[in-house]
């Protein structure tokens, strides 16, 4: 079996969602790979089981994951519902709507 490098990053207690988390950085022959991971459990877990629960659930990301990132679709831009195909937005001049009031 072979040992793929890990790096944790800080990882912080969220008090909010009750999890630890943490930037995990994991390094192969194809280069480095950084993942976003957090694991729900209460704020008594000891440190070192809360950091082998992110390092295992950044190398599950990585191994089964990868072949799903690199065909995602494209992110599209939202439309707005309340717009009209085609209308542009009409600038306004404020100082050319001020200057009669201003003499």
């Amino acid at each position: 079996m072979q040992t793929v490098p890990l790096q944790l990053g800080d990882v912080i207690y969220n008090a909010a969602t009750q999890s630890f988390e943490a930037l995990v950085t994991v390094h192969d022959t194809a280069g480095a790979r950084s993942y976003a991971c957090a694991i729900d459990a209460p704020i008594t877990m000891e440190f070192e089981d809360a950091a082998k629960g992110l390092a295992t659930q950044a190398m599950r990301r990585h191994t089964h994951g990868r072949s799903d990132a690199v065909h995602m679709p494209a992110a599209i831009a939202p439309r707005r519902p309340n717009r009209l195909p085609g209308l542009r937005r009409m600038t306004i001049d404020k100082f050319a709507i001020l200057r009669p009031r201003a003499a």
